[in-house]
């Protein structure tokens, strides 16, 4: 069994206690060029580092990041979530596909076909680059034409289930080929218009709780059902469920919706630590402590800098 395979086989039990895991395994690092930095791999030797997430910046190729996926693996006497971005289309990480985006998926003839195929294609690339997890689906229900996920071709469908046949497809396919599946951006980011992006700054979805629940959430209770191993929270504010919090660091939507009435029992992860979409909720520390108390598991600091992994740490100590 491959490096890659023995770390999804551990995710379930690290699921089950990631609310008891000590701190700094609840944070996914992120880093700056090809090589992890010396600080990082003394952390991973320390157990005191959850996984980390590889960008474009990191990656040569998929043999130079297979070796680094090895020596943090190596270093690390736990687990260890190795992660990136493989969607589809224009959002990949590593070179190799899968070349179709979510959008083609949707139109095709037989979606479950299609989807099923973006994800062996995502798979096989994973795998050959030794990481175990893909930030993977986008569940988002667009609304319309050149909506901010229908732009890039991120979303599946402006129709609730067309994207649960394809996040059902392509869950089982990719965990069926030992690499875990993370579905994006719950509740939904598919009403968000052109320039709405959490990554830059504060946005609100203004769509009603019926819409949110009979719409967005439809897709990830099929993924739930599915057996998806991840969800990311969206930082969106839905002041039709909480006025006042974005959905990541709000315990209405992470307890009451995610868990409860659909049942999730997986891993909870943020999307990056920091989104312009936090500003107000100021340093690392506070943006932590905030999505945890809402109920997020594993804390996705994406800044390329492991100091904001070692805020976000200390916060939660």
């Amino acid at each position: 069994m491959s490096a890659a395979a023995v770390g999804v086989a551990a995710l379930p039990a690290m699921r089950a206690q990631a609310a008891a895991l000590p701190a700094g395994r609840r944070i996914i690092y992120s880093y700056k060029g090809t090589q992890p930095p010396a600080e990082l791999l003394t952390l991973a030797s320390k157990s005191q580092i959850g996984g980390v997430i590889f960008f474009a910046d990191n990656i040569a190729s998929a043999q130079q990041l297979a070796e680094v996926a090895a020596e943090l693996r190596k270093a690390s006497p736990v687990p260890l979530l190795l992660t990136t971005d493989q969607e589809g289309g224009q959002v990949n990480r590593l070179p190799g596909g899968p070349t179709q985006s979510n959008k083609q998926v949707g139109a095709a003839g037989d979606v479950a076909r299609a989807a099923d195929a973006q994800a062996a294609g995502a798979a096989h690339v994973l795998a050959a680059a030794n990481l175990d997890t893909d930030l993977a689906p986008v569940l988002d229900v667009y609304r319309r034409p050149g909506d901010f996920l229908d732009q890039y071709g991120r979303s599946y469908s402006d129709r609730p289930a067309v994207v649960g046949d394809c996040a059902e497809a392509y869950i089982r396919t990719l965990q069926g080929n030992k690499v875990s599946a993370c579905a994006k951006h719950f509740p939904g980011l598919g009403s968000a218009p052109a320039g709405a992006n959490t990554d830059e700054k504060p946005v609100t979805i203004t769509s009603s709780a019926q819409d949110l629940t009979g719409i967005d959430m439809v897709p990830f209770a099929r993924a739930i059902r599915a057996g998806v191993a991840h969800v990311m929270m969206s930082w969106a504010v839905y002041p039709a469920l909480d006025a006042n919090r974005p959905a990541g660091m709000s315990p209405v939507i992470v307890q009451n919706h995610l868990r409860q009435r659909l049942g999730f029992r997986g891993s909870i992860i943020s999307d990056a630590l920091e989104a312009g979409a936090l500003a107000r909720y100021g340093s690392t520390g506070n943006r932590a402590i905030a999505a945890n108390q809402a109920g997020i598991d594993l804390l996705c600091c994406s800044s390329r800098d492991i100091e904001q992994g070692k805020e976000a740490a200390q916060a939660l100590r």
